[in-house]
């Protein structure tokens, strides 16, 4: 195992009817003026916009709305929101809605409390020296952004998807009541636990550092999730399989299922990082549709990792040789990708990038990521372009 720090300074307010608290956790926070920041859809479909409302009116508490984020939240929406609280004054942000929500506010916070152009912290030219405090009450269980330290926007007028991560970002609180997440459609439903199991696989699939604790808390984390998507997909108003979905998606991406090991592999989040800035795909279905080759493509390299996922995972028979036990693992997670509606390939997706848009979106992403990507497998940019062509 390798050293590491463990920070998850997030208080979670969890269960039925806790969205009353949020007006009390803001003044606990030192909130006194607040952006509401939403997308639009489920946070209004399902009466949480009002019920946030409400509940920081009865605090006393001033509030101003920046509503349209769309999935792949775009940059000209941070830029709105900058502008918009250094007019009215805001000194605390709070995100109502999903990932794409949770990671505006984060950017409008980076943006608020940084001189220059925000975007230059997501092409990694800056640091940030702070973020404005900022709060979430979660309407879908997906990218674990409330409780985590990341953050992707997307520049529209370049399609560049691009993520940053810094400790300063983490929310002070998260509100999350499993039961808002009833009103979701199944495919984001489906799309949302793919990014749950994604953000654990990425750290999982790893070449050094693991300990035994973390990868078991890992894999009951997966086994839990793709039980509960099953169920979801027949029962879509289970309270407790929403629940337990709810609390895997903060698990899954708030550093706990990392530690000890070298910080995970990340090229698939690379790799469809590049297909939603091009296609503005839904980033669990581009997750879910670009792993089985990514798998395929890397798995001897990481023999001994994927043999363990195959067996203590999905369930497959210890039985055969390492490889065909991984070759078999990784079959069963397609199926189970199929099984809830999700794609296991470009095609599924809806897409069919071109050679020379697989050749721009290799190159992008071996330059977003700095040179070679992963833990499993290190890809050059040669590598990254014949997984996507493998998925097509």
């Amino acid at each position: 195992m390798y050293n590491f720090m463990y920070h998850t300074p997030t208080e979670v307010c969890f269960g039925k009817g806790v969205l009353a608290d949020t007006g009390a956790l803001v003044k606990k926070y030192g909130g006194k003026k607040v952006l509401i920041h939403y997308g639009g859809g489920s946070a209004v479909r399902s009466g949480v916009l009002e019920q946030v409302k409400q509940s920081l009116d009865e605090a006393g508490i001033a509030h101003v709305e920046l509503g349209g984020v769309v999935p792949n939240p775009h940059l000209s929406k941070v830029y709105e929101g900058i502008e918009l609280c250094r007019r009215e004054g805001v000194d605390f942000l709070l995100a109502v809605g999903g990932g794409s929500v949770i990671d505006s506010t984060k950017a409008i916070g980076y943006g608020l409390a940084n001189e220059g152009d925000v975007w230059e912290l997501f092409e990694h030219t800056k640091k940030a020296s702070g973020c404005m405090p900022l709060g979430a009450v979660l309407t879908i269980a997906a990218a674990g952004s409330e409780m985590s330290n990341s953050c992707v926007i997307t520049r529209e007028d370049t399609a560049s998807k691009r993520s940053y991560n810094d400790e300063i970002a983490r929310p002070r609180f998260a509100v999350m009541d499993p039961a808002v997440t009833t009103t979701l459609p199944a495919y984001q439903t489906a799309s949302g636990c793919a990014d749950i199991l994604m953000h654990t696989e990425e750290r999982y699939f790893t070449n050094g550092g693991n300990m035994e604790l973390t990868d078991a808390i890992a894999e009951a984390l997966m086994r839990t999730v793709m039980k509960n998507a099953k169920l979801l997909k027949d029962d879509p108003d289970n309270y407790d399989a929403r629940a337990e979905v709810m609390w895997a998606s903060s698990l899954s991406h708030n550093g706990l299922t990392g530690c000890g090991n070298d910080g995970g592999d990340f090229a698939s989040h690379g790799l469809e990082h590049e297909l939603g800035g091009m296609f503005d795909v839904a980033h669990g279905a581009g997750l879910a549709a670009i792993w089985p080759s990514w798998a395929r493509y890397v798995y001897r390299d990481c023999l001994p990792r994927f043999k363990k996922f195959a067996l203590n995972v999905t369930g497959v028979e210890n039985v055969g040789t390492d490889e065909e036990i991984a070759l078999a693992g990784i079959e069963a997670m397609e199926d189970f990708y199929r099984a809830i509606g999700m794609p296991t390939n470009l095609r599924e997706l809806g897409i069919a990038p071109t050679e020379e848009q697989i050749c721009e979106m290799a190159h992008r992403c071996y330059v977003a990521s700095g040179g070679p990507k992963g833990s499993a497998k290190k890809l050059d940019e040669s590598d990254m372009a014949a997984i996507y062509r493998m998925a097509k």
